[in-house]
């Protein structure tokens, strides 16, 4: 790692666990295969690792998925780099997974109401009740 941040190593091949430690701003090109593999924010928390110097940096994502849900997740991160934006796309593409339990994606068990369905509902409700503000507050 070292040596790739001073510039002795001009390639790191790295699972994604090595993310956290890369800073290094000269950094431009990063590849992430079998991308349809991880959630939209650990995608979009890769990509910033890259970019962060005055060069023009590129994230490529390899992906083998062969869905139209794998291209439409893909397509998310293609046309933002908004946070908020990648997290209300995953949530509306996977569901929200269980808070208390193991299951990271798919809907929940709800007496009432449905996250993805009524999302429209969601989104007046906190913008009646002055939590929701900015363009997300027009949809």
């Amino acid at each position: 790692m070292e040596a790739f941040r001073a510039g002795t190593t001009q390639v790191l091949l790295a699972t994604s666990l090595i993310e956290v430690g890369v800073d290094v701003p000269n950094a431009t090109i990063m590849v992430i295969e079998n991308a349809e593999q991880f959630g939209l924010a650990q995608l979009h928390q890769l990509r910033g690792r890259i970019g962060r110097g005055a060069h023009q940096s590129y994230c490529i994502l390899v992906s083998a998925g062969k869905t139209e849900e794998s291209a439409e997740r893909l397509r998310v991160l293609e046309g933002t780099h908004d946070g908020f934006q990648i997290a209300e796309a995953d949530l509306m593409l996977r569901g929200p997974g269980e808070l208390l339990g193991q299951q990271q994606s798919g809907a929940p068990r709800f007496r009432f109401g449905d996250l993805r369905g009524d999302w429209d509902l969601i989104l007046e409700s906190k913008r009646l009740a002055g939590f929701l503000v900015g363009p997300s507050a027009s949809r």
